[in-house]
């Protein structure tokens, strides 16, 4: 049983019948918590109505919203009715789009006007759509108006009851659909209430995309378990974002990937800190950004670490170090090990100033050997035997832990660089490189090397008003003492902003896939120790020329 005392997220929505306070607006809708259990109550009723028991035919709905209360009322409504819920994300398109719905197997489609074009002449045979801002979805809904939670299921509702298919943003192949239960999703949010004592008068404020889990489980899930308020953002919005959160009276946001960077990227303000929040949560802000977004609005920032499949996670201490995540929960066996001999990989070591000593030794992948909450990834065995390779839970992140057992973030397993024969992450330049004054954003990423391996290449967007200086940068880069012989970049790309993908994180495959080809400025060193000088039109021919004699292209996705 939860922390909360509920077994199922069905229980928490049920439990706000009958309380009037404030429980979930945005810009233009106010609801009381008794309004949203009796909204996701009618919404249940229509869905045992529209989608019956079948046989063959899964109890599945897709959401293709953005973030408006119709996104957590049937949220609610399935919890309620039994069902589960496919977050479809808005950004893709045509047969990718199709193709997740269909794999899916959702029989109800809920959507909005605005991504209707989106379904223009997808073969989606079977689907019914529900278009939530038209009158025939308001008649549709009309007549369940005097519904009451745990009128309507589509059958018993179970702490192993089917939730959520969350899909995984992976770096090649199709999204996986990672499989969330009410029970699973009922803890991590009664176990985020206790870790940062949520109180019933908080308010969550959700920008971040509502078919991402993190949005739902980290924000929308424990703002539920304390009977939490919940304020909503259509789309995230740095400018936007203190104005709301000053509307709303939020306390509490979650964030994921740069939205960090572009809030700081915003013009200073003299009330940058008259706000009620106390707190934000999410991942791979990085301790400069957390250190200036904390000494700017007066927020602090915990970074935490889970993945979306629920196979590890990261507890976070008060004597958690700068930079580290935290450590194993007890009773819990996270290890990093080498992937390839699955060897557990040596302690890390620091120089007095902080910077790892043996980094190719010591970072690896994030691997639970204990028991672990992962429950699956839909129709897809082959994917869930390379997370359970030899029993144990295999996350695909790398990751560093000092002698104490505290851990650090390295990256993905999909963005380490391999230059010269040394490993490297680029999670560690990252850090590194945003510590420059005049960058707003930084990604750091692998292409291919001419003859083997891989060189370093970075993208970066620049504060308002500053230009890239190639001599200062350079000096930057060899003032900075945990910076290594091989982390450097080669090749800096130059950007008004970093291409996002719809959950807020860096879409480095499409950076990889551009390498120094674009058409945004590109600065490079001809040899490790030249100074930075214009990629220009003849230096590009002279390095295609290079990567032909050697049967290699700069946009391949090759590794070794």
């Amino acid at each position: 049983m939860s922390g909360s005392g509920a077994d199922t997220v069905a229980e928490l929505v049920r439990r706000q019948w009958g309380d009037h306070r404030i429980g979930l607006r945005d810009e233009h809708h106010t609801l009381s918590h008794h309004e949203v259990a009796a909204g996701a109550a009618a919404r249940a009723a229509l869905l045992v109505d529209l989608m019956p028991p079948l046989p063959g035919r899964e109890p599945h709905l897709g959401i293709l919203l953005d973030n408006t209360p119709e996104y957590p009322l049937w949220l609610s409504a399935a919890a309620l009715a039994g069902a589960a819920v496919a977050g479809i994300n808005p950004t893709r398109r045509g047969a990718e789009l199709a193709r997740d719905i269909r794999h899916t197997d959702c029989r109800i489609l809920v959507t909005q006007r605005a991504h209707l074009p989106l379904l223009d002449g997808l073969p989606l045979p079977g689907l019914r759509i529900l278009v939530t801002d038209t009158d025939a979805y308001r008649e549709l809904l009309a007549p369940y108006g005097d519904a009451r939670p745990g009128d309507a299921t589509l059958g018993p509702v179970r702490p192993d009851s089917r939730f959520l298919l969350s899909f995984t943003s992976g770096s090649t192949g199709a999204p996986k659909a990672a499989l969330c239960s009410q029970g699973r999703l009922a803890a991590a949010g009664a176990s985020l209430v206790a870790h940062f004592g949520v109180r019933r008068e908080d308010v969550h404020y959700v920008c971040m995309p509502m078919f991402h889990g993190n949005a739902v489980i980290a924000d929308w899930a424990p703002a539920l378990s304390a009977g939490a308020g919940v304020a909503l953002r259509a789309r995230f919005s740095a400018s936007g974002f203190l104005p709301d959160v000053r509307r709303f009276g939020a306390t509490y946001f979650t964030y994921v990937g740069r939205a960090v960077q572009y809030l700081l990227a915003t013009p200073p303000g003299p009330d940058d800190r008259a706000h009620p929040l106390r707190l934000g949560f999410g991942t791979e802000a990085g301790a400069v950004d957390a250190a200036r977004f904390r000494e700017r609005f007066g927020v602090p920032l915990v970074e935490g670490y889970g993945s979306s499949e629920g196979g590890a996670a990261i507890q976070r201490t008060p004597d958690t170090p700068t930079g580290a995540i935290g450590r194993a929960a007890p009773g819990d066996d996270l290890a990093v090990l080498d992937a390839e001999t699955g060897k557990e990989c040596a302690p890390a070591r620091f120089s007095p100033t902080g910077r790892l000593l043996n980094a190719d030794e010591a970072v690896g992948e994030l691997v639970n050997r204990g028991r672990n909450p992962f429950e699956g990834y839909w129709r897809n065995p082959e994917a869930e035997a390379v997370r359970l390779r030899g029993g144990w839970y295999w996350t695909g992140d790398l990751f560093y832990r000092d002698e104490a057992g505290f851990l650090y973030f390295a990256g993905r397993t999909d963005d380490r660089l391999r230059v010269d024969s040394e490993n490297l992450a680029a999670a560690m330049i990252e850090n590194i490189l945003a510590r420059w004054d005049r960058a707003a954003g930084v990604a750091v990423y692998a292409i291919p090397d001419p003859v083997a391996g891989d060189q370093v290449m970075a993208a970066l967007a620049l504060r308002e008003a500053a230009d890239f200086d190639p001599a200062d940068f350079a000096a930057f880069l060899a003032a900075q003492p945990d910076l290594g012989t091989k982390m450097p970049p080669r090749f800096v790309r130059v950007m008004r902003e970093l291409p996002l993908t719809a959950t807020n994180k860096i879409h480095r495959v499409g950076l990889r896939r551009a390498s120094f080809l674009c058409e945004d400025p590109v600065w490079w060193r001809p040899t490790p120790d030249a100074p930075y000088e214009p990629l220009t039109p003849e230096a590009t021919a002279a390095l295609q020329a290079e990567y032909a004699r050697h049967g290699r292209t700069p946009t391949q996705e090759a590794r070794g």
